[in-house]
């Protein structure tokens, strides 16, 4: 037999809010379960409950005196269905086998043979009421005032529980979310010093050719190569400092973007390497203007401009650097003619401290470090990569990055 119910007017909000509590069909916990205790005994009632509704089932949080085993029942036989109808006050039933809406009710027919019932809206702050604080008994039964407005003081602390509940998971998630920042800084920090070694390498070649030439005659290539030597340091002092300012606050890493040019945070990037005469780095044809981490473009550049330097067999070295955008991100591809990467390894390249054992073209090998920390800032950046390769014929990087159009109107309207 089907038995109908009242549904308050607000139930897809109030099953929303419901919902935002993440209580229900969780384990038994001593908080409720001693406040329904409490209720049990100031009643003097055989049952208590804290009882949830949603959009089937009445679930209990917390019960006394009711079978082990028994932690629902469909909503339609639920008392508590109509307790949260009025949520200005408790909904006291004397005698349920004498009341039209309950007197069938497998509840009062069959176990646990409700007679006498009592209970109070659980109500939050916005006004929804998510289930109740009820007693029962299995005879006829009149609860004094007294009785009466303790329950109700009872049921305001089950709901205070349930929101310190609440707030204590949102805390704990807010935690897990730092030691992840946390965890990323370290990592970040790591792998700082591996992509500074070649704009420092750069500096250091430049500076030794420098003094080469300071023991002879001083003359237009030598200031060109003093010019060269100050522009560097003063770019690599500019990263560090990025660098040490996102190490301290990593939210900026998301939060401060900003417009900036695509071609010449390249040519900032090229700056700072050491690029063989031999290979030519082919920019997008046009220039095109991104709102993004210019600190975090320039490290995964670096990382993967100097990866392609590195690993370039070939006589006339080729990069070549595109960009689109498809949707919500922007689309970059860097691609050399280098000797490429066997199948089997396009997905363990991306791993922490895994390396190929191959020796790059100054005789040095990887450290595992850089492709890793490559992925994670594009990750934090909302964007993935992925890598397709030939062996002996090149390689091909391409990672997206999602588009922060709130930080595009916010620069616009500066």
């Amino acid at each position: 037999m089907a038995y109908s119910y009242p549904v308050p007017e607000n139930e897809s909000e109030r099953l929303e809010a419901l919902t935002s509590y993440n209580i229900l069909d969780t384990q038994p916990e001593d908080d409720f379960e001693e406040l329904a205790l409490l209720a049990s005994e100031i009643c003097q009632t055989p049952i208590a409950l804290i009882t949830l509704i949603d959009d089937t089932r009445q679930w209990f949080k917390a019960k006394v005196g009711v079978d082990i085993g028994m932690s629902e029942t469909p909503r339609e036989h639920a008392f508590c269905s109509h307790t949260i109808i009025n949520i200005d006050d408790v909904m006291v039933v004397n005698d349920a086998r004498v009341d039209a809406r309950f007197a069938n009710n497998p509840l009062v027919v069959n176990d646990p043979s409700v007679v006498f019932y009592a209970g109070v809206p659980l109500v939050t702050a916005d006004g929804f009421p998510l289930g109740s604080l009820c007693v029962i008994d299995h005879k006829p039964k009149e609860l004094t005032e007294k009785q009466l407005q303790s329950l109700r003081i009872l049921a305001k602390q089950v709901l205070t529980q349930m929101e310190l509940r609440k707030k204590l998971a949102a805390l704990q998630l807010t935690n897990e979310v730092l030691l992840e920042a946390n965890t990323f800084i370290q990592k970040f920090a790591t792998t700082a010093a591996h992509d500074i070694k070649n704009p420092l390498s750069s500096i250091l070649l430049t500076q030794q050719a420098l003094q080469l030439r300071l023991t002879s005659e001083k003359d237009v290539k030598s200031l060109r190569l003093v010019d060269l030597s100050i522009s560097s340091s003063k770019k690599l002092l500019t990263l560090i400092d990025e660098m040490l300012g996102y190490s301290t606050a990593p939210a900026l890493l998301l939060s401060n973007q900003g417009c900036l040019q695509l071609n010449q945070l390249l040519k900032s990037v090229l700056g700072l390497l050491e690029i063989p005469h031999t290979i030519n780095v082919n920019l997008p044809q046009q220039e095109n203007t991104l709102v993004c981490s210019s600190v975090a473009l320039e490290q995964i550049f670096l990382n993967l401009i100097t990866n392609a330097v590195r690993y370039n067999d070939k006589q006339a070295g080729v990069i070549d650097i595109s960009f689109t955008e498809e949707g919500n991100h922007y689309v970059f591809t860097v691609t050399d003619n280098g000797r490429g990467i066997a199948e089997k390894n396009l997905e363990k390249i991306f791993q922490k401290d895994v390396t190929l054992n191959v020796i790059d073209r100054f005789n040095k090998k990887g450290n595992g470090l850089g492709l890793y920390t490559v992925k994670a800032l594009i990750e934090k950046l909302g964007g993935s990569i992925k890598a397709e390769s030939k062996v002996g014929a090149g390689t091909s990087f391409i990672f997206t990055i999602k588009k922060n159009t709130s930080s595009a109107i916010d620069t616009a309207a500066a």
